[in-house]
């Protein structure tokens, strides 16, 4: 039987533990056995028969954990279609929508450090699950362990064989590189003399952006393409303080661009050939700006709280709906299914099109980067300059406090905060955490992340010293200010 003291909730994309302590078999079918009765629960009224994909990444045991929660889903009568591989999550979420399938189930912990792995749970939009399904699911956890599983029989007490669903296991990643060939301009990108360095972080994007390109004249070199559950002692993170080998490489050899994606390849990174880190916001704005102006798309445009100005002067100027959400790519997710939008991204790099599915790909992003430069016959840093010219520099920076278990997280105690380095706070948004807005246009974020016990401290301004000065400032609130928090305690 299970253990019911551990509580599992779902944060801003998934449920994640650390494995052998939190996320444990015995925990993973507890979450499987919730899934499974959500979705039976909700096909009583249908009638259709439930098939569920699930798919895994590069972790330590990560398909060890697959084969259990497929074992799970099937006992409960639902057929599974499980990946034969290793496979990105964007890969699992096309699955799910190309083949029809009621749900999806993905074991990845995305960046989180190596010792976490995590279930991710996508609907049949090949979405994010929403706050809506993860809180009925985290209901359901607290029931699954009325039923005994017995490891050595591979069977659970009490389901009778016609019961039973299909477990097939599959090679899913040939419709979704079907499919991205199709996506981009290839016959654009198949004449492109670019040398292009990939960086798959040790995680599950490999080289799955060689096999779109083939036939092309691009020549891809890798970095960190091979499996590696350790990370290096790093966690597969495309922010710059993670990607000293990526520069270093760049620097050695000459490169048009430089692409990296995190452990299960939904987010994206980049650098110029000049080696200039292209963080995530201006990504979005360059691929927006693409979009629009060089293939001639429509639609609004969405970012999240921690978005960049650098978004809103972009549509502004080009006269498109800006939707700003809480973090976590589900809420985009959400409105990429009720409205018609374009592109929507959040600050960690995941980016999400039009005509796809409502949720993140880095290989994505990273071909539409190429066939930009394709496009304009300009090198990445000309066209990065280009944007700037036109619609602003901003330094846009991003640090973290480690919590400790028992700290006081609660941010009340700083809505009295009216001066920050010298200048009024004209606005303070509680829509997730707290984003003091002062009246230079610069601004400080301070939120609990939804996925590790860290406080997240965002900042922008038009100067990078502004910006180290917010992040300074940012952390000595939280460390000396009247808000009680414990720090210190590594994760």
């Amino acid at each position: 039987m299970y253990s019911v003291g551990l509580e599992i909730k779902f944060g801003t994309d998934g449920w994640r533990g650390v494995i052998s302590e939190d996320f444990t078999f015995e925990n993973v079918q507890r979450v499987s056995q919730a899934i499974a009765s959500y979705y039976s629960r909700r096909a009583q009224t249908t009638k259709r028969k439930l098939i569920i994909a699930v798919g895994y990444d590069s972790r330590f045991m990560s398909d060890r954990y697959a084969g259990l929660v497929s074992e799970v889903l099937a006992r409960n009568g639902i057929d599974v279609i499980l990946s034969d591989r290793v496979i990105p999550t964007p890969t699992l979420s096309f699955t799910v929508k190309n083949r029809r399938c009621t749900a999806g189930v993905v074991i990845t912990a995305s960046h989180n450090p190596a010792e976490y792995n995590g279930i991710k749970i996508k609907t049949a939009s090949g979405g994010a699950a929403s706050l809506e399904i993860t809180k009925e699911v985290e209901k359901l956890i607290e029931g699954a362990g009325s039923f005994a599983y017995d490891p050595s029989s591979r069977a659970m007490r009490g389901t009778s064989r016609a019961q039973v669903g299909k477990i097939k296991k599959l090679d899913l990643t040939k419709d979704y590189l079907r499919f991205l060939r199709s996506y981009i301009d290839f016959k654009k990108l198949k004449s492109a003399r670019f040398k292009v360095l990939v960086d798959a972080m040790h995680g599950s994007g490999n080289s799955f952006i060689a096999e779109v390109l083939k036939d092309t004249k691009i020549k891809l070199e890798f970095l960190r393409a091979d499996i590696n559950p350790s990370f290096e002692g790093l966690r597969p993170e495309p922010v710059l303080e993670n990607l000293k080998i990526t520069v270093e490489r760049m620097k050695k050899e000459k490169f048009d661009l430089s692409l990296v994606l995190d452990g299960d390849a939904d987010r994206i990174a980049a650098f110029t050939g000049k080696t200039e880190f292209i963080n995530p916001q201006k990504i979005l704005g360059l691929l927006t700006l693409h979009l629009v102006q060089d293939r001639k798309e429509t639609g609004s445009v969405v970012k999240t709280i921690v978005g960049s100005n650098l978004i809103d002067n972009i549509t502004r100027k080009l006269g498109l709906n800006l939707y700003q959400t809480p973090v976590g790519f589900k809420y985009i997710s959400e409105l990429m299914l009720k409205e018609d939008i374009l592109i929507g991204g959040e600050e960690a790099g995941g980016i999400g099109f039009k005509n796809y599915i409502p949720e993140r790909d880095g290989t994505l992003a990273g071909l539409l980067l190429l066939e930009m430069m394709v496009y304009h016959k300009k090198s990445m840093q000309e066209i990065l300059r280009d944007m700037e010219k036109e619609f602003g520099r901003y330094y846009y920076l991003r640090d973290e406090l480690n919590l400790g278990p028992t700290g006081n997280r609660r941010l009340e105690s700083f809505k009295n905060v009216k001066e920050i380095l010298g200048k009024a706070v004209t606005r303070i948004d509680d829509l997730d955490g707290l984003k003091f807005i002062c009246s230079d246009e610069s601004w400080l974020m301070l939120r609990i992340s939804g996925t590790e016990p860290i406080m997240r401290i965002y900042a922008e301004s038009r100067s990078l010293n502004k910006s180290k000065k917010l992040i300074k400032f940012g952390k000595n609130l939280i460390l000396n200010g009247k808000g009680t928090f414990s720090v210190g305690t590594k994760y």
